[in-house]
């Protein structure tokens, strides 16, 4: 198996460096008059740093050394490892792995953790295969894990693939991958199931990572959970499962998306007086418009610092604290022999990027990369919609007489079973104006006939919005009222070869289509954005339940059946915790 630190490991690239760090021969690249964020000590202090190659050759005090290849005047600037995301799905962003790099290395990013349980949901492991060889040759380093969640929900949901453990172990012979992406089938994972064992088992064995999603699991559940080998999580509900966690010795992945969480997260640090060592950062799931608006990594930073954070703390969550974890001896410091991964701030509040050097190359100045990226080296799958047009008939939802009591699933995010009284006209239930009826379709050629279930407490609806952005199966889900608005919704992106699309009284609103495993564009990343954006804005016509934002989240979620309570799958109403599966809302 190749090592990460080949190219580094070199003699003659030793020897250079060496002999640089001694003032016997010149630099590559000398960056002068900068501050470095020393996230070992804790410090800011005054310092330059001499590049040979991929290599921090010294860090040594101002005006030390003078010959160099090429010298760049910092005038102040703040030099810090660059930033590490350690648990992601590139697949939320809606772009390839190309266009990502594109988008986050000028912000700083240099390596991500990549779980692409997304594609390997749709395509299996010639899926896992493509995101490997995309990754490849990008100024991103790109750390693959191997998807455990194939589906995530086992019984529960059908995806397009089905892993094993002996799929595990061929992922996790593959050099590119780092460990197993996150566990998320909790239950199984307690109830010692085969399929959970197998798969922890053999990450176990690789010596590689083994990651976890541990949401609301606490007491006996947690400690069982880990007693089973997974070590972190990114699934932080409040400040006491945060403090739970760390004190289990979980690596926790604290996550951009709960903005809610981070202001608990930051309190806690300060009763700690410290940010703990197990404590890393991560973008997890981020939509187009966000990420090319106000970014990813560089994005938390800035809310952890704003909440009261001390920056150097938090870029040590974001570096050091990341490297460790991933048992990367050359990432994370500022500091000879190491890396040159590098980024360089205006501030440490804003954290405006200004310089980002990968491996020693410069590769980005002032928000723009310097040199094109290389062409995608392989062919992008598409074709994944294995699913006829539909009709109107599919979205019924079938019982006799004039009144039906039914199951539905109440208040979004955490979710309860929920029961009402509803008409029923002409063979089949009236969706109330209060209520929507959420249908998901497999789109993998397993069946035509879709898991139906009334939702409550998700706002008034006058249309339906669809997508294949669906965690973790990636099916065909419509939520909305009108059958006719909710067939041309599902028709439209059966069509497209999947995406997203808004529609009320007949007419498409807003349609982003995503041809790539019905997940992700090879468009222009700020056209996606731009796209996306549109299909957001186009739900406020749509429903009156919690902003626009919050819709294209409800859709993406309310099918997560590895979550706690009810939720809606191509096989029904499931429950992640119990099992649970019903097929038929109408009560007896």
């Amino acid at each position: 198996m190749s090592s990460p630190y080949a190219d580094l490991n070199d003699p003659a690239l030793r020897d250079r460096a060496v002999r640089a760090a001694q003032g016997q021969a010149p630099f590559d690249t000398l960056l002068v008059n900068g501050r470095v964020a020393d996230v070992a000590t804790g410090e800011m202090r005054e310092a330059d740093v001499g590049l040979v190659g991929a290599l921090i050759a010294s860090v040594h005090p101002r005006g030390t050394f003078h010959e160099a290849g090429e010298i760049i005047d910092l005038d102040g600037r703040i030099i810090a490892p660059g930033l590490i995301d350690s648990h992601l799905h590139i697949e939320s962003s809606m772009i390839t792995p190309r266009s990502y790099a594109g988008v986050v290395v000028p912000q700083g990013t240099t390596t991500i953790c990549w779980d692409p349980h997304e594609v390997g949901n749709v395509g299996g492991l010639e899926a896992v295969r493509w995101a490997i060889a995309a990754a490849r040759g990008l100024p991103l380093r790109i750390i693959v894990l191997a998807p455990s969640c194939v589906p995530s929900a086992p019984g529960l949901e059908r995806s397009g693939a089905v892993f094993d453990g002996n799929a595990m172990e061929e992922m996790l012979s593959w050099p590119e991958v780092g460990g197993v992406a996150e566990i998320m089938d909790m239950r199984g994972v307690l109830a010692r199931s085969p399929l959970m064992r197998s798969m922890t088992q053999a990450g176990l064995e690789s010596g590689k990572l083994v990651c976890g999603h541990a949401r609301d699991l606490a007491g006996k559940g947690l400690q069982g959970f880990l007693a089973a080998g997974i070590e972190s999580d990114h699934e932080i509900t409040s400040e006491a499962d945060l403090l739970e966690k760390i004190r289990a010795g979980m690596t926790i992945e604290l996550r951009v998306s709960h903005e809610d969480i981070l202001p608990q997260a930051v309190a806690l640090f300060g009763k700690l007086g410290h940010v703990p060592q197990t404590v890393t950062l991560c973008t997890d799931d981020i939509f187009p418009d966000d990420l090319v608006s106000r970014g990813g990594m560089a994005y938390m930073l800035r809310r952890l610092v704003q909440l009261g954070l001390d920056p150097v703390q938090a870029l040590r969550a974001a570096t050091l604290n990341t490297a460790m974890r991933l048992q990367r001896r050359d990432l994370g410091l500022v500091a000879p022999g190491r890396r040159a991964d590098l980024v360089v701030f205006d501030d440490l509040a804003e954290f405006r990027v200004h310089h980002v050097f990968a491996s020693g190359r410069h590769v980005a100045e002032n928000g723009e990369l310097c040199e094109p990226l290389r062409p995608d080296p392989v062919t992008a799958p598409t074709e994944t919609m294995k699913l006829a047009l539909t009709t109107e008939r599919s979205f019924y939802i079938p019982a006799t007489g004039t009144q039906a009591r039914v199951r539905t699933v109440a208040i979004p995010r955490t979710t309860r079973w929920g029961e009402r009284d509803v008409a029923v006209r002409d063979g089949h239930v009236v969706i109330p104006q209060d209520a929507a009826l959420m249908a998901v379709f497999n789109r993998y050629g397993a069946s035509d006939v879709p898991g139906l279930g009334i939702l409550e407490g998700w706002g008034e609806w006058s249309g339906a919005v669809a997508t294949t952005v669906l965690h973790d199966s990636h099916n065909l889900a419509i939520i909305g009222r009108g059958e006719a608005d909710m067939m041309l919704a599902a028709n439209t992106l059966i069509k497209s070869g999947g995406g997203m699309v808004a529609v009320r009284d007949g007419k498409v609103l807003a349609h982003l289509e995503l041809p790539v495993c019905g997940l992700l564009s090879a468009t222009a990343p700020e056209e996606v954005a731009r796209q996306f954006n549109a299909v957001r804005e186009a739900c406020a016509a749509v429903t009156t339940w919690n902003g626009q934002t919050a819709v294209i989240k409800l859709m993406i979620g309310a099918s997560l059946a590895c979550n706690p309570g009810p939720h809606v799958t191509d096989m029904g109403i499931t429950s992640g915790m119990t099992g649970e599966v019903v097929t038929n809302s109408v009560l007896a």
